[in-house]
């Protein structure tokens, strides 16, 4: 039987888990700055471009964010002219897009977040990162579903 498996976490999961987070954005960040982008940024435009256009509240669903946080993450990319908001089908409803210049922007950095993810690869192993994916999509579908039954304690079977 392997002990480690068993065996108490030491420190706090919370703190562990943004240790690791920071240094990973510091690591795509400093990369995606040479794009003029950050990391953040990248992903929306990234968003805007496969799935636009595309109604802000399904935006900020499909990326898991309230509305005020895309709508605050918006402005610079609708100031740089790599975004717009337009009308929808009623009187109502917006539309976000990127624009062509938002498309370029999104390859240009695109080749940036390339040369990000292929040097964490090479630096953790292709291993490590494909179980710590596992391992994070695992824990997400966990909680997600403790979230949504609200008697999540940590005891007993949570399925």
């Amino acid at each position: 039987m392997n002990t480690a498996v068993l065996q108490q976490p030491q420190g706090c999961t919370s703190l562990k888990v943004r240790q690791l987070m920071r240094r990973v954005s510091q690591h795509y960040d400093t990369e995606m700055a040479r794009s003029g982008l950050k990391t953040t940024q990248y992903s929306l435009l990234s968003h805007i471009v496969k799935l636009g256009p595309i109604r802000p509240s399904e935006l900020a669903q499909a990326m898991q964010m309230t509305p005020s946080t895309l709508s605050r993450n918006l402005q610079p990319l609708v100031a740089a002219g790599w975004v717009v908001q337009g009308a929808g089908t009623d009187a109502r409803s917006r539309l976000v897009q990127a624009t062509g210049a938002g498309q370029e922007k999104r390859r240009e950095a695109q080749r940036h977040w390339k040369v990000a993810q292929q040097t964490l690869n090479a630096q953790l192993g292709i291993g490590r990162v494909a179980a710590l994916h596992a391992l994070i999509d695992e824990s997400l579908a966990i909680l997600h579903g403790c979230d949504e039954q609200q008697d999540c304690d940590g005891e007993g079977d949570a399925s």
